[in-house]
């Protein structure tokens, strides 16, 4: 696969070559890049299958980078600080990316699954759509399945009920999808939005929350007539959450 690093820190361009020449031979760098303009530039001459992308660079972030592209044809690894705001945006995009300082086992992880993803660029265009309004909350979720990937509107899901390994998830027009990730998996992507895991094994959107029936934890009856447990834990949170209207 011809790669290509575009990071603006040479010690992490560096470092990323050198793991990748270590850890991952199945890998060609074609070249490294300080910015989004040598970005730009190295994609349209070398076509590469996979790119490791910064998310904050000076005067034009990763994120901007592939809007001004266009088309992507390419699988991305991003390469970031922690910054909540743009993890979440690529959780919820259902990309990848490696937490700096960047190890040889993260790398091996992220590349396994980019090599398995190939092809579909539908999650990068939902990652432009998503990072357009940053201060709006995210348009759309990537939803994996044995087929592929459902891009449904946060708004769209009641609830989300655990199934082993994976997860169910319940939509205002009583379609149901299993997804194959776990609850837990799921929560790590949609809490502070929206959601809150309010069981071990729910997460419920508050929006859809239409009643609080009194209890232990208490139940609360969504919009498509379920009654969901509240555990004890979690029963003064779901209640200020649903008395403050966050």
């Amino acid at each position: 696969m011809r790669v290509i690093i575009i990071d603006d820190e040479p010690n992490a361009r560096e470092k990323l070559a050198y793991l990748i020449a270590l850890f991952c031979p199945e890998l060609q760098v074609e070249a490294t890049c300080k910015n989004a303009s040598e970005g730009i530039e190295a994609i349209r001459k070398f076509n590469p299958d996979l790119i490791f992308l910064d998310v904050e660079m000076p005067l034009m972030n990763g994120f901007d980078m592939l809007r001004a592209l266009g088309e992507v044809n390419f699988e991305v690894i991003f390469t970031t600080a922690y910054d909540q705001y743009a993890i979440k945006a690529i959780k919820y995009s259902a990309l990848d990316y490696l937490l700096k300082p960047i190890d040889g086992e993260q790398l091996t992880g992220a590349v396994e699954k980019a090599i398995r993803k190939r092809g579909d660029s539908s999650r990068i265009q939902t990652l432009i759509e998503n990072t357009k309004y940053p201060e709006n909350n995210f348009k759309h979720l990537a939803i994996p399945t044995m087929e592929g990937f459902l891009f449904i509107k946060p708004d769209e899901v009641i609830r989300m009920e655990a199934d082993g390994r994976y997860t169910m998830i319940y939509l205002e027009n009583k379609e149901k999808i299993l997804a194959s990730k776990n609850l837990g998996e799921f929560e790590e992507i949609v809490s502070e939005n929206q959601f809150l895991r309010i069981h071990h094994s729910h997460i419920v959107n508050l929006s859809h929350i239409r009643k609080y029936l009194r209890g232990d934890g208490g139940k609360v009856v969504m919009s498509d007539a379920s009654v969901i447990d509240v555990s004890r834990r979690k029963k003064e949170e779901v209640l200020e959450k649903l008395l403050s209207g966050k």
